[in-house]
């Protein structure tokens, strides 16, 4: 008797038309522009109106250096801001197929978000987050479609990384992942999958230790910033430095994801430096504040 093997159908993603994006930071304010760039009406949603104003001129900005670089036409940049809408209330939500959530690395806020999100937004419309390290599980237990929540977490600069990590909590649906992931390919991005929902995923779950390692040798003296990021960079064939990359990424942002790791994953490797501590303590975020592991104009 021969035996058949029954294959399951993989389902369909949704049709997305409109996207939003949470937030109009320079993560936020990334992801909108590629989306705006791919063909996709976009809203770009910001609780500050000055923020808001700061993040759509960003985008415009970065348009018209790629002018200047001869990659992009002038119609070209008309064409992407015309898919482009500021919008200052959540209410004007409501024609997005799929939002993506890109503010502060703060859960307590995030789950705040998520909550006025599923009470705003149309039954059908998928929310995603763009958290580094907050569990996707916990984000979709705030909300009343927990199947319709998915982890999109982008890489900075957003417009120039390839890479989105794709993150199913428990009770992602099938549905729901690959639509996010269609939606990644559609960008032109490549999507990884994080198999597992837990504690910073891939990226952040190998990259903060290190970063958080290469701030305990600065503490202790055994080398200059310039000297351990030029170590790493021709050592590993890493084309930036961990402290120069610590203060792109913002050194409250890397005090965070340590944080959740070290109080998630109950492991004292995962602790942050006293040094990053009192970097942030002291408002010396990076490059965003001017002063991170060394000093911008």
């Amino acid at each position: 008797m021969s035996s058949s093997t029954v294959q399951l159908d993989t389902p369909a993603p949704l049709s997305i038309k409109t996207v939003a994006v949470i937030g109009a930071g320079q993560m936020g304010g990334g992801i909108a522009q590629v989306l705006a760039s791919s063909g996709f009406d976009t809203l770009l949603y910001d609780a500050s109106s000055a923020g808001l104003n700061k993040g759509m001129k960003a985008i415009y900005a970065r348009l018209t250096r790629q002018i200047e670089k001869g990659t992009l036409t002038a119609e070209a940049r008309t064409d992407i801001i015309s898919r482009l809408k500021s919008v200052t209330a959540l209410e004007e939500l409501k024609s997005a197929d799929l939002v993506i959530e890109a503010i502060i690395e703060n859960e307590p806020i995030k789950l705040e978000l998520f909550a006025k999100l599923d009470a705003e937004c149309q039954p059908s419309c998928i929310l995603a987050t763009n958290t580094s390290s907050i569990s996707i599980t916990k984000i979709a237990a705030a909300t009343k479609r927990p199947t319709q929540v998915v982890g999109m977490h982008f890489m900075n600069p957003v417009p120039v990384m390839k890479l989105v990590e794709l993150i199913r909590g428990l009770q992602t649906s099938d549905e729901t992942y690959e639509t996010a992931k269609a939606l990644t390919l559609k960008l032109e991005k490549t999507p990884v999958t994080a198999n597992h929902d837990y504690p910073g995923f891939i990226v952040n779950r190998i990259l903060l230790p290190m970063i958080n390692e290469a701030i305990f040798a600065l503490m202790e003296g055994i080398a200059s910033p310039e000297d351990i990021d030029t170590a790493m960079k021709l050592g590993t064939n890493q084309p930036m430095g961990p402290l120069t990359l610590a203060d792109f990424i913002g050194l409250d942002t890397c005090l965070a994801i340590t944080q959740i790791l070290h109080r998630e994953l109950g492991d004292d490797k995962f602790r942050p430096c006293p040094l990053l501590v009192k970097y942030v303590e002291a408002g010396w975020h990076g490059k965003k504040s001017g002063r991170g592991f060394y000093k911008y104009e």
